[in-house]
């Protein structure tokens, strides 16, 4: 093991605390903006206020929102008009997308938003159902910071005003960088500062191990919540992948870096920060022990050994590939009549209702003699591992470390020789020439920011907000009538599903109101995005996004009811289709 940087950074509030609540400041007005939790924030003032120093202490994470939930009176309310800021170093709606999900949180309430000046302040105007009317400016601190890769970044961070000193002592009115970006900026810094080999992967796990204090709060709608520890994991993650393509000389599209496995794992804690990034081994491949479950019924994510003792109960040849860390990436193919079609789940391991709902489908559809079908029900099993220790210690994250390979790659465009995991999905286009792939997949169920690198997630815009389940159909140009023959097919029998177009239609409406607008068309009450292009072998491949990354109990069996309907509806379509034609 190589240690790279092992240190504390002191927290922020009680170095404000230690400095400003002492007796000789009483009659000041202390405002200061934090990424630490309401109660601890409210813990402090208290402390303040013994010592006659009025302090006010708000979250310098998604400010609006917490205004609303802890400033601004919501009962009675009829109206709400929003101007939000717009800075010429941010996207024009940037602020906008940071005060999600108010209009949510406001359901009932007439809402109207405006874009605003580049102040950095919310104007907020509140008409009440008596008559009343409440004019609020709301503070968002932001400053301009220079990223890893050279790029000017508007970020949020910390801010101090200090006003009514005794002995007419100077004002104060400056950004106070926090630990939490100082945590962000130290180790960013050790791993530049690192000198790493020439040759991809530079290590086998690049470990940043953190506790601290921070933000943690559901928000009532959804599975919204607000955390700035799982911010955390989300900024280190992907700007290190930034970092790596870099580096290797590739552009911030590139998806085949293979730096190895990069894990954040970023706990709760109290008092200063700890924190540690090192270089070690994988050592022997260790899954996380899961409760056996039925799988109709499943409320979470199974164990890799219970979704491969599933894939051998059925029918059929099986086949395998292997991981980096050396677990098998099983499959199995069974012939028949039907046009031949791949299911594939776990390419992105962190996006759990997809191997479930891949199971339940093929199992059903193995019980007609004709069906051909190919299945890989863990594309990825170091990254489904990987997962499953992240949530025992963080099990509401998204944990996007997850996502890709031990080698930090995407399964789909693996280089690697061996080829490791893309070795199955290979195999199994030989073994069946299937002209379908059904490919499912997840994306987050709750806001997805990056606050210390600008808020929004850099190449990902798309995907930072909930907006439904989602189906992307990637066709070769000769095969558009076809794809939307398909498409329409599948959606129409989507709608079937109980209380799916509704729940597309609520995140749809709040996602546009935060984000602009609906860029993409929608089919039968799910939104759809289809587009023609040659790189992919199969001429059809049906993507599935459900909102999954993370959710439990009724919400997760209903993901994975509609990766399973989705899965059916494309099989028995395309049989269809390519029996018109024969």
């Amino acid at each position: 093991m190589i240690i790279l940087l092992d240190t504390r950074v002191p927290r922020t509030l009680d170095a404000l605390l230690r400095d400003w609540a002492k007796p000789e400041h009483r009659g000041a007005r202390l405002e200061a903006w934090l990424f630490e939790d309401e109660a601890a924030r409210r813990d402090a003032e208290n402390t303040f206020a013994k010592v006659g120093v009025e302090a006010h202490l708000r979250s310098a994470y998604k400010p609006m929102i917490h205004a609303f939930l802890e400033e601004i009176d919501t009962s009675d309310l009829k109206r709400v008009t929003l101007r939000f800021p717009v800075h010429e170093e941010a996207a024009r709606l940037r602020f906008l997308s940071e005060a999600y999900p108010l209009a949510a949180l406001l359901d009932g309430v007439e809402t109207q938003f405006e874009a605003g000046e580049a102040d950095l302040t919310y104007r907020v105007k509140a008409e009440y159902r008596d008559g009343r009317v409440a004019e609020h400016e709301v503070f968002a601190p932001n400053r301009l910071r220079e990223n890893h890769l050279d790029e000017i970044d508007l970020t949020p961070t910390g801010w101090l005003r200090i006003t009514h000193r005794p002995d007419d002592a100077p004002e104060i009115d400056e950004d106070l960088e926090t630990d939490a970006e100082l945590v962000f900026q130290n180790v960013m810094a050790a791993i530049e500062a690192h000198e790493w080999p020439t040759e991809e992967p530079y290590a086998e796990t690049l470990a940043i191990d953190v506790t601290m204090a921070g933000i943690e709060r559901a928000l009532p709608y959804g599975d919204e919540v607000m955390s700035t520890r799982e911010a955390l994991h989300e900024d280190f993650y992907f700007s290190l992948l930034e970092f790596f393509k870099r580096k290797s000389g590739r552009p911030p599209e590139d998806r085949s870096v293979q730096p190895g496995q990069i894990v954040p794992d970023i706990r709760a804690g109290e008092g200063d920060a700890h924190v540690r990034v090192a270089l070690r081994s994988f050592g022997v491949p260790k899954d996380p022990v899961r409760p056996e479950q039925v799988l109709a019924k499943a409320d979470a994510a199974p164990s890799l050994a219970q979704l491969h003792r599933e894939l051998a109960a059925l029918p059929g040849e099986t086949f395998e590939g292997r991981s980096r860390e050396g677990r098998p990436v099983r499959g199995l193919y069974r012939p028949g009549s039907r046009p031949a079609v791949l299911v594939s789940a776990g390419q992105h391991a962190n996006e759990t209702s997809a191997p479930v709902g891949a199971l339940r489908a093929v199992r059903q559809l193995l019980a007609d003699p004709d069906a051909n079908i190919a299945l890989i029900p863990v594309e990825n099993p170091d990254g489904y591992a990987l997962h499953g220790r992240l949530c025992e210690g963080n099990p509401r994250h998204m944990h996007h470390a997850a996502r890709y390979t031990s080698l930090g790659s995407d399964v789909e465009y693996d280089r690697g020789n061996p080829t490791y995991e893309v070795g199955a999905r290979l195999k199994a286009l030989e073994m069946s020439g299937a002209q379908l792939h059904v490919n499912l997949h997840g994306y987050p169920a709750h806001e997805w920011t990056r606050p210390f690198t600008g808020y929004l997630p850099r190449g990902f815009e798309l995907w930072t907000i909930p907006k439904g389940f989602f189906l992307i159909l990637r066709h070769h140009p000769s095969w558009t009538e076809r794809a939307r023959d398909l498409v329409e097919a599948v959606t129409k029998r989507l709608s079937a599903v109980p209380g799916l177009v509704e729940f597309n239609r609520r995140q749809i409406e709040i996602c546009s109101i935060h984000t602009g607008g609906t860029p993409y068309e929608i089919i039968n009450g799910v939104p759809c995005l289809l587009t023609a292009e040659e790189r992919h072998p199969t001429p059809l491949t049906l993507i599935t996004e459900f909102p999954d990354e993370t959710i439990y109990g009724e919400p997760y069996r209903f993901a994975h009811t509609v990766q399973m309907t989705t899965v059916l509806a494309a099989e028995e379509a395309l049989a269809e289709m390519m029996a018109a034609v024969a």
